[in-house]
């Protein structure tokens, strides 16, 4: 009985959808399945990002090349439009790139737990260290969505289920390890780069999600800090 309400409980902080959520553009013109011909307001840092001519003029060319990208990372409607939920992604990108080796450069996670895995909801990235020593990561992360962000401070992972299924959003959130009042690390067949993100669990790649259950255990610190872009 306890473990029945125990999984109702945790489904609260689960990913949410799997499938991406189509997102209103601002000024992009309303086109389903066709690639746009319209320039979008981030034109110049997509083609950049790209490695297309740098113009600011939307071409047939750079329609395909960000139709491609958008599919790659769930980002709907996928119609080649260079807006700011593209840019964002892509922003995001270049931030966890510039990370490297050493994501705890500014020291904000704690170095003085002995094992201990971070969270960065600015950069949306996550990794595991051993006081001042990197242990994995950095990885990239799919944290809580506006309205349902992922809370920050000190945690503990307390429960884990490698199965655990979502009663609540009837979905799998496998390789669960639960930190905070139904917020857990798991993996989700989706892409991490789905905006708007999770109902406040940390989503991640099912490689990612392995990695940490095999590296963590009951009783392990947590540390989430910074804010989500958006929330």
């Amino acid at each position: 009985m306890g473990t029945v309400r125990r999984r109702a409980g945790v489904a609260l902080g689960v990913a949410g959808m799997v499938v991406p959520l189509s997102f209103a553009l601002g000024s992009a013109p309303a086109q389903a399945a066709s690639c746009t011909t319209s320039t979008g307001p981030h034109q110049k840092q997509v083609e950049k990002f790209l490695g297309r001519p740098v113009d600011g003029k939307q071409s047939a060319a750079d329609c395909k090349a960000i139709r491609a990208f958008q599919t790659k990372n769930g980002i709907s409607p996928n119609i080649g439009y260079a807006g700011p939920v593209t840019w964002g992604v892509m922003d995001l990108m270049n931030k966890q790139k510039a990370a490297g080796s050493n994501p705890n450069k500014a020291g904000k996670c704690p170095t003085n737990k002995g094992r201990i895995a971070c969270v960065d909801l600015t950069r949306q990235l996550s990794w595991i260290q051993d006081g001042k020593t990197l242990k994995y990561g950095p990885v990239p992360v799919r944290t809580g969505r506006n309205g349902h962000e992922t809370r920050t401070g000190a945690k503990k992972v307390y429960w884990r289920n490698i199965d655990h299924w979502s009663t609540l959003y009837d979905v799998a959130m496998p390789y669960s390890q639960f930190f905070d009042g139904g917020q857990a690390f798991h993996s989700i067949t989706g892409s991490v780069w789905s905006p708007p993100g999770s109902h406040g669990c940390v989503n991640m790649r099912t490689g990612d999600a392995k990695k940490y259950w095999s590296m963590l255990k009951n009783g392990d610190d947590v540390h989430v800090y910074g804010r989500k872009p958006g929330t």
